[in-house]
């Protein structure tokens, strides 16, 4: 045997160990790391973690803000080679996350590479005037407010409903939104889903009725919102305004008075109310007024187009949330009377 055979041999034997060697690391590392990136976080099941990535950060920012939320698990090294493999280093998604107990890391940068980010809720509520929806957005904390310096012109022109007046534009629903929208960019939305409902409502609108556009439903649909809360009166009263105004009596409701009052109306209607002439006073004026009075909902909108049959001209108060209806003006007055004034 010659001498360099003697070396190979040693040699050899030692190329074979570092081998071994090394795969055995390589096993024990791969398999630390798939234990680590399945495995469930350490955190305080009572305190859900929100991680916020920012336009024009990366990994690395997310990574110190994991940390920063008392996310400890994993090297840093692991959740470099986890974010590789998901495919995700140029791919994570700007916005606000919610990382929950027992998700893992896996879900985590899962969650974050499909932008699942925090959905917040905004709801418009049935019956709220132009005014107090305004009041509404600028409480809210999460929404960026953009509005608060425009006028009701300026702001229709920026939703994109130039010359039209905010009243009763925008459909009552709720509207979830991420964090980073803007109340404008909500309005948006919400004047689209109304001009999408009344175009649906008016296409499918009852024959003969006296109303002349979509804008005259809406219009009536909104004093329909303001008269009754109750989901079966709704096409009753309906029916009550529709034949009044097809024999041109006056639709003489409250609700109409109090809005051409406006935020001076301290809740208590006088007859001096009643009597007053401003756009909106059906008692003294024919016809529709000239805008809406409030927000009408779907339910609302669907009344106006299919208003009930019959032939009640009038309806009272009970007091309890419900209506009486009559025929002619002596059975109302008796209704009133009773309801209202407390006689029999």
């Amino acid at each position: 045997m010659t001498v360099t055979s003697r070396l190979r041999r040693p040699l050899f034997a030692l190329s074979l160990l570092l081998l071994v060697a090394a795969a055995s690391v390589a096993v024990f590392g791969w398999r630390e790391y798939r234990s680590f990136a399945d495995r469930p976080l350490e955190l305080d099941p009572t305190q859900p973690a929100v991680v916020e990535l920012q336009p024009g950060e990366g990994f690395r920012q997310l990574l110190r803000r994991l940390r920063a939320v008392g996310i400890d698990d994993g090297h840093d090294l692991m959740w470099h080679a986890l974010v590789r493999e998901l495919g995700l280093t140029t791919r994570l998604q700007v916005g606000e996350y919610a990382i929950e107990p027992g998700m893992t890391p896996r879900q985590v940068l899962g969650r974050i590479g499909r932008g699942e980010v925090i959905q917040y809720r905004f709801t418009i509520i049935e019956g709220w005037n132009f005014r107090e929806l305004r009041d509404a957005l600028a409480r809210n904390e999460v929404l960026q407010r953009s509005i608060d310096a425009l006028t009701d012109d300026e702001l229709m022109r920026a939703v994109g409903a130039d010359g039209l007046a905010p009243e009763g534009r925008f459909l009552p629903e709720t509207y979830q939104f991420s964090r980073g929208t803007s109340d404008l960019e909500l309005l948006r939305r919400a004047r689209q889903a109304m001009d999408a409902a009344l175009v649906e409502a008016w296409q499918r609108r009852a024959d003969g009725l006296p109303l002349r556009s979509a804008d005259e439903a809406l219009i009536l649909a909104s004093i329909i919102e303001k008269e009754t809360g109750v989901a079966g009166e709704r096409r009753e009263i309906a029916g009550v305004f529709v034949r009044r105004l097809k024999l041109g009596m006056r639709l003489q409701t409250d609700p109409t008075v109090i809005y051409g009052i406006g935020a001076d109306f301290d809740g208590n209607l006088t007859r001096a109310h009643l009597q007053a002439d401003t756009p909106w006073n059906t008692y003294v004026r024919g016809g529709l007024p000239p805008t809406p009075i409030a927000m009408p909902g779907r339910a609302a909108i669907e009344a106006a187009v299919d208003p009930a049959p019959g032939d009640t001209l009038y309806f009272v108060a009970r007091g309890d949330g419900s209506h009486v209806f009559s025929r002619s003006l002596d059975e109302h007055n008796r209704a009133v009377r009773r309801y209202q004034l407390g006689l029999r």
